[in-house]
């Protein structure tokens, strides 16, 4: 499998006016549907692109007509900290966590956007993750009728970073997801009562994407500790009962090639969490899907 750039740069860089911070990371796509345009909000562009900064206090949005851009960002950003159901201050976390907040390993964030667009209620679906004040870091789904202005729904749906993906017409239909370190999960609704399967990756599985061809859910996914990390795709058979898929050999899709992915940078095992300075790393991938052609996003820099 392989992959051909669209453009020679970032589509979404830290020059953007609007774009607070050069951490950006968890890219979402979706082809914004025509029914925004009857909402107060409107409907800004063709594209809507959803991402987040790895500490960050909502989810970010950008618009634009084409996907090489030029790209706007929404600057007062989409779904808020404080909306979230998620500890919006120190004080929130549990007073055993002292020791990981002053280590850098706990705050209040909202990150890892996955949009879903739901037509036929006319909804988008938006799936996040934060960290709880016991220190669990898991993922929610919040809902909007106009992509801008969503309600967060407080039941924890599965483990942070949860990539999802609707499948009608296999053994057991319905909303499937995988979330770190590939674990998969099914829904009826998508919305909750999320049952959980095996693992399916090793424990070094950072994020991931999900794209379907055929009988075949291809995972898109990087794994902490390769350098440089980049992205590989695994094979998994849609056949018979999901709790016993299992996922086939991972095949290099993409790694880093230009100096704005981070090629000029010295190639070091990479290391779970934030990516503080620029690193010669790929991360983050996302599928969107357009007249049955895929597309992959993917996060330079380690999360520049």
């Amino acid at each position: 499998m392989r992959a051909s750039r669209l453009a020679d740069g970032p589509i979404i860089h830290a020059g953007l006016e609007g774009l607070a911070g050069d951490n950006i990371n968890g890219p979402s796509l979706i082809r914004a549907p025509q029914w925004l345009a009857g909402t107060e909000a409107g409907r800004l562009g063709e594209y809507y692109l959803y991402f987040a900064h790895h500490k960050g206090r909502h989810i970010r949005l950008a618009h634009a007509d084409r996907l090489t851009g030029p790209w706007t960002v929404y600057a007062p950003g989409t779904l808020q900290l404080e909306e979230s159901h998620f500890p919006a201050t120190l004080d929130e976390f549990a007073p055993e966590l002292a020791e990981p907040i002053t280590a850098g390993q706990v705050y209040p964030h909202v990150a890892s956007p996955d949009v879903q667009v739901d037509n036929e209620a006319r909804q988008i679906r938006l799936y996040y993750h934060g960290q709880l004040a016991d220190g669990r870091q898991v993922s929610r789904v919040a809902l909007s009728r106009d992509g801008i202005h969503f309600e967060a729904r407080e039941e924890v749906l599965s483990t942070s970073y949860l990539r999802m993906i609707r499948l009608d017409d296999i053994e057991e239909p319905g909303w499937y997801g995988m979330s770190m370190p590939g674990i998969v999960y099914r829904s009826a609704d998508g919305l909750g009562a999320f049952e959980q399967a095996p693992q399916l990756f090793p424990d070094t599985m950072r994020h991931c994407a999900l794209l379907r061809c055929g009988d075949t859910l291809w995972v898109f996914w990087s794994s902490v500790g390769d350098a440089p990390e980049r992205i590989l795709a695994s094979p998994v058979a849609l056949r018979g009962d999901w709790r016993g898929w299992a996922a086939g050999p991972a095949w290099e899709v993409l790694r880093p090639e230009r100096d704005w992915e981070g090629a000029h940078l010295p190639a070091a095992p990479s290391v779970r969490g934030y990516a503080p300075e620029p690193v010669n790393e790929l991360r983050d991938p996302a599928i969107f899907e357009e007249d049955g052609r895929p597309w992959l996003l993917y996060a330079v820099q380690g999360e520049h």
